[in-house]
């Protein structure tokens, strides 16, 4: 990936979505049985379906298609419809995401200057320079 002359935020790649009409029979059929399913379990809780056992297990596995149907739907139009887009991005130093210096990275030293007034900013930390 390492291109030369590639800035931040440079397109690297872009693929345009496949847009098949499989894919949108697949998401419009996908879309229903959702529907389907939704309005099942709407049915289920006002009915009171999830006071015995056997109809608070009957709302949770139906509660669960909707999950696996929404997850196939937002896959299948990821996939088909969405493009394929590579963006560059630079990792930036730690220091840098401390608004540190270049200079200043490697910090102060312990010991410079007079040792009693190190030892004073270490007991009192606000204590002036």
């Amino acid at each position: 990936m390492s291109s030369s002359g590639s800035t931040y935020g440079d397109i690297h790649r872009y693929e345009p979505a496949r847009e098949s009409t499989a894919a949108a029979v697949a998401l419009v059929l996908l879309t229903i049985v959702e529907v389907v399913f939704v309005g099942l379990f709407t049915f289920g809780l006002v009915n009171g379906w999830g006071y015995s056992p056997l109809g608070n297990m009957y709302l949770g596995g139906i509660l669960a298609i909707i999950f696996v149907d929404l997850a196939f739907i937002l896959m299948v139009y990821r996939k088909e419809f969405l493009p394929d887009v590579m963006i560059v991005k630079k990792r930036r130093r730690k220091w840098e995401d401390l608004y540190i210096r270049e200079e200043d990275v490697d910090g102060t030293s312990f010991a410079e200057g007079d040792p009693l007034e190190s030892v004073k900013r270490a007991v009192y930390p606000y204590y002036k320079r």
